[in-house]
């Protein structure tokens, strides 16, 4: 059964096209098609439970659903995934500043 999840980094949305049984490491290749970022360099937050998303279980075994949104973090130099200043409608980014 098809679905679609939406990976959002900051101001930008993926919607991408999967099933249920597929594993994330699978979404992550998606991704790497389209923003030129190893699988590897990655990490995917389920932004409803804030769980770290594990390469190699499937969506439906970590309780991501239709509509689900993603949050996609980069690996920086330092080896530390970035925080993916995710910007929702209504909702400013400025930090109160």
């Amino acid at each position: 059964m098809a679905m679609y999840i939406r990976v959002k980094r900051a101001k930008t949305t993926y919607y991408i096209q999967c099933d249920p049984t597929e594993a994330v490491l699978s979404i992550k290749q998606k991704l790497h098609a389209l923003i030129d970022e190893l699988p590897t360099n990655q990490k995917l937050v389920l932004r409803a439970t804030q769980a770290v998303l594990d390469d190699s279980s499937t969506l439906a075994e970590q309780g991501v659903e239709n509509d689900a949104v993603v949050e996609l973090s980069l690996r920086q130099e330092n080896n530390e995934f970035d925080d993916p200043n995710v910007v929702l409608p209504g909702q400013s980014n400025d930090g109160g500043n």
